[in-house]
């Protein structure tokens, strides 16, 4: 792993009006599929398609443009505010965020995501290089913004979101335990039936599905809402598991199809399957489970800090407000009761 400054965390440069010493970030710009397809790999099939104007590449130049013009905006910014940039890395890259001041990311929501794995108590900045071809959600700025996000979010003025994460053990190991999105237990076989027996709380049964979803509050506008579960409060604590084609042939209802787990309270997941995996924040993170493997979800200890969102930001509204105004004081309702 490669790391940061170990200095003690300081307050943000500008917090009580004086700038002691340079505020130290990471910097984590994603490398655009052009760049990777293209530049780097020199995929010949890629190349053809993208000069025969085919449908199916049509917009991965302007993209990697947008977001190439968006990340040296992001650099001439950091240079002209004097920020020491203790890392700069790419996406999958683990860093030491301890002596941090920020972690700013470019590129859309899964860079943030990637980031996350290596943050705890330091407040993360998303900036959404090409809004047009990115979803953004956890994204506080995009271009145009960089320069003014950043220096509000080092001065401590930009609003923030705190989210809960969720931690996941396997065989009473801790496999992950800073999940912002969520997790998606199945067969490693798309085609097979995962089988598993399921335990909350009281209630224990037996599933056979496609496998299913859980995550925090912030992975409920995602893959938790496209298989039939609820959109809910960014600053809720509660975690949502979300069955996949449940297999009931006989018109059986699964007492554990869709649930809101309370913190403190975990979901307990027996194997049934020899060959099955678990899939963390997205596809690049995985995990082998067999048969008889004891998995256990759970709310995590550490939350995460996100600027220049709203604690209420809705599903399909990725960008709240111009980062020139200023932040709400609201404090936001949870759903705990509802």
């Amino acid at each position: 792993m490669k790391r940061a400054s170990s200095a003690r965390r300081k307050a943000p440069a500008g917090s009580n009006g004086l700038a002691a010493k340079k505020p130290k970030v990471a910097l984590i710009v994603k490398r655009s599929a052009y760049r990777v397809q293209v530049e780097e790999r020199k995929n010949g099939r890629i190349q053809r398609l993208l000069d025969a104007h085919d449908p199916t590449v049509a917009h991965l130049r302007a993209a990697h443009e947008e977001h190439e013009a968006t990340a040296a905006e992001v650099k001439a910014a950091l240079a002209v505010l004097g920020v020491d940039v203790a890392f700069e890395g790419s996406v999958g890259d683990a860093f030491d965020a301890r002596g941090l001041d920020l972690v700013i990311t470019v590129g859309g929501d899964g860079t943030l995501l990637s980031a996350s794995h290596s943050v705890a108590d330091v407040p993360i900045l998303g900036i959404n290089s090409a809004p047009e071809y990115s979803v953004g959600f956890f994204c506080g700025a995009r271009r145009g913004e960089a320069a003014l996000a950043i220096g509000r979010a080092l001065r401590g003025e930009l609003r923030r979101a705190v989210l809960t994460r969720m931690q996941v053990c396997v065989n009473g190991r801790v496999v992950a335990a800073r999940v912002l999105n969520d997790a998606l237990f199945c067969h490693v076989s798309p085609a097979a039936t995962s089988r598993y027996l399921v335990r909350l709380g009281d209630i224990e049964e037996e599933q056979k599905s496609s496998g299913f979803w859980i995550g925090p509050a912030a992975g409920s506008t995602a893959a938790q809402r496209s298989a039939g579960g609820r959109v809910i409060p960014l600053t809720s604590k509660r975690l949502q598991l979300v069955v996949r084609e449940p297999y009931t042939p006989h018109g059986e209802r699964y007492r554990l199809r869709h649930a809101l787990i309370a913190p403190g309270t975990p979901l307990v997941v027996r194997s049934k399957m020899t060959d099955a995996k678990l899939f963390i924040d997205g596809p690049n993170r995985t995990i082998d489970v067999g048969v008889g493997d004891l998995l256990e979800f759970t709310q995590a200890n550490e939350a995460l800090t996100v600027l220049g969102i709203a604690p209420t930001r809705r599903w399909g509204v990725d960008h709240d407000e111009p980062p020139s105004q200023a932040p709400s004081r609201a404090a936001p309702r949870d759903d705990h009761a509802r």
